[in-house]
């Protein structure tokens, strides 16, 4: 597999995100989030899609430079 530092960030952006994800998660089954429910439900309604989107951009990059 190659890795592209193209990819790589894009890998890296996505593993933040699903860091985001989960803990805005967890946050909000705790019953009382820091941020608020609001705004850790925006960081979570950005988060899950934005992980994806990241996780498929480095797919695709790593496969167009095979």
């Amino acid at each position: 597999m190659t890795v592209t530092p193209k990819s790589a960030l894009f890998l890296g952006a996505s593993c933040v995100a699903a860091i985001a994800a989960v803990g805005s998660i967890f946050e909000l089954s705790s019953g009382k989030p820091e941020l608020g429910s609001l705004i850790t439900g925006i960081i979570l309604a950005i988060a899950l899609p934005l992980g994806a989107f990241f996780f498929y951009a480095a797919v695709k990059d790593a496969q167009a430079n095979q």
